[in-house]
């Protein structure tokens, strides 16, 4: 919503100041003008990136106009998955909490919390270092080391739309004036015509340095930050994890081990302690698939 808000207030003052101004809001209606910027950069973005990267751009996309960003139930969920595993950890055998780290599609705990379990990335994490203290040889500081590096590696892949589009902001104010050039050229064929459509040409041609910077700057710029922010804010989850797994390993009780990831959360959607208790200590808020577990 917010993004749609900013796009309609954008175009509404360009244009409604323009038309203040005298101007013919039709002269910037250039539709050629546009595909030759739109088309050139949608070009350069194929082959500047290879086709994961577009389809993660558009997913990125996606969930930046929708505003797909974490919640307190995002991280709520996460906490409830991360007790429970240390649960097990503490008080089952290791063959049995194997069997929700080997095969977490088909465990209790993590159908429990679907929102976890549709992040696969994510679930591949919490495994991979939950089997890690099963084995139980990796000492803490090596672990975190380990988790570190596969944080940044995570971290560079959920950015990689950014950067994509961020190319292609900084590459839209060229481009229009590729399009200004070539409007130029079509103009200086008409010299001999009248003043009028000769004007008419050269201002056509000016519409397309106008529409590269102001896509540019307006459009993509702002839509390349936004993916920023919220492909960053998803990455937080991956720093929950760690500081909790860490805390437990280095001996602290379950409900201790929270609260460390608890803190790494920003305060604006920091959950409570309270409202952490709530899901995870005294029983999940009747999550039925944590009772099986248990």
């Amino acid at each position: 919503m917010g993004f749609l808000i900013g796009i309609v207030v954008a175009v509404s003052c360009m244009l409604g100041g323009f038309a203040a101004m005298g101007g013919h809001i039709e002269v910037i209606w250039q539709p050629w003008e546009f595909v030759i910027i739109c088309g050139s950069s949608l070009g350069t973005f194929i082959v500047a990136n290879s086709l994961s990267t577009i389809k993660d751009t558009g997913r990125a996309l996606t969930e930046a106009i929708l505003d797909r960003s974490l919640t307190q139930r995002d991280y709520l969920d996460v906490l409830g998955v991360l007790y429970t595993l240390m649960r097990e950890l503490r008080g089952k055998a290791r063959n049995e909490v194997e069997e929700h780290v080997d095969n977490p599609t088909e465990s209790a705990i993590f159908k429990a919390f679907p929102k976890v379990l549709a992040d696969r990335d994510l679930t591949h994490f919490i495994c991979d270092y939950c089997r890690l203290i099963i084995i139980g040889n990796a000492r803490t500081h090596e672990i975190e080391a380990l988790m570190d590096e596969e944080i940044e590696t995570v971290s560079r892949d959920k950015l990689k739309p950014y950067g994509a589009l961020t190319a292609v902001a900084e590459g839209l104010p060229a481009l229009g004036i590729v399009a200004a050039v070539l409007g130029v050229v079509k103009a200086m064929g008409a010299l001999d015509q009248s003043p009028e459509l000769l004007g008419a040409l050269i201002g056509a041609a000016l519409v397309g340095t106008f529409t590269g910077i102001f896509v540019s700057y307006a459009l993509v710029g702002p839509l390349a930050l936004k993916v920023k922010a919220t492909r960053e804010r998803r990455c937080r989850l991956y720093i929950v994890v760690k500081q909790t797994l860490l805390a437990f390993m280095n001996g602290a009780m379950p409900q201790i081990a929270l609260e460390h990831g608890r803190k790494t959360i920003s305060s604006q959607d920091r959950p409570t302690i309270d409202m952490v208790e709530n899901e995870t200590v005294s029983g999940g808020a009747g999550r039925p698939g944590l009772a099986q577990a248990a």
